[in-house]
């Protein structure tokens, strides 16, 4: 049975197959858009993604921009975000990424006040300085709580909005339209932390190629 099987080229034809599936629904992004989206639409398997995309005030400049600074922290709303990061390109960038929901402190306050673990991750990592990125892949109420809590004076440099499912979700990512902060999100009901991921190295792997700040 003949087939491919070194990664680079199964990567690489899985890209020009998308490319020319995608074709002239691509000519709305700008080129670094564009790689993002064929990175999601890889990522899920999913062209319906070209068309549900939406990036917000400059996300991929103000997100380059604090991480050639370094010295950054990224908060992710699931620890699955946080071990699916590329661990070479964060520590070449002096990034940390961190998720507080499985905490028991955070459990214990999240049971007293009867709200979601994921709502109390957020307003603890509001407090850090240094958390400058929010990865939001799974849940709506962290994104409505980052929207509610952040201060306009200090708005985060990114916010990735691409929870997944039907109460809250779509609505949550349309608040995002309302502030003057740098996102990318995907409109509906579709994403998830796989989806939260594939952003961020959207971002970071064309850093690479461009510049070649890290080695993939």
């Amino acid at each position: 049975m003949a087939y491919i099987k070194d990664p680079k080229s199964i990567e690489a034809r899985s890209f020009e197959i998308i490319t020319e599936t995608l074709g002239d629904k691509l000519d709305k992004f700008n080129e670094s858009e564009k790689l993002i989206v064929k990175r999601l639409v890889h990522t899920t398997g999913d062209f319906d993604y070209v068309n549900i995309v939406e990036f917000g005030n400059n996300p991929i400049e103000s997100a380059e921009e604090v991480l050639k600074e370094g010295n950054c922290k990224i908060y992710c709303d699931t620890n699955m975000i946080v071990n699916g990061l590329n661990k070479n390109a964060l520590a070449k960038f002096g990034l940390e990424a961190y998720c507080l929901v499985a905490d028991k402190d955070i459990a214990r306050e999240a049971k007293e006040k009867g709200v979601t673990r994921s709502m109390i991750g957020i307003e603890r990592a509001l407090k850090d300085p240094k958390t400058k990125i929010f990865l939001i892949g799974n849940a709506p109420t962290a994104l409505f709580t980052l929207l509610e809590k952040m201060k306009k004076r200090n708005l985060p440099k990114l916010i990735v909005g691409v929870p997944v499912g039907f109460v809250g979700c779509p609505e949550s990512k349309k608040e995002l339209s309302k502030y003057e902060v740098s996102f990318i999100r995907t409109n509906g009901t579709k994403g998830g932390s796989t989806v939260a991921v594939g952003v961020m190295h959207g971002i970071l792997y064309q850093m690479y190629e461009r510049d070649k700040y890290f080695n993939n």
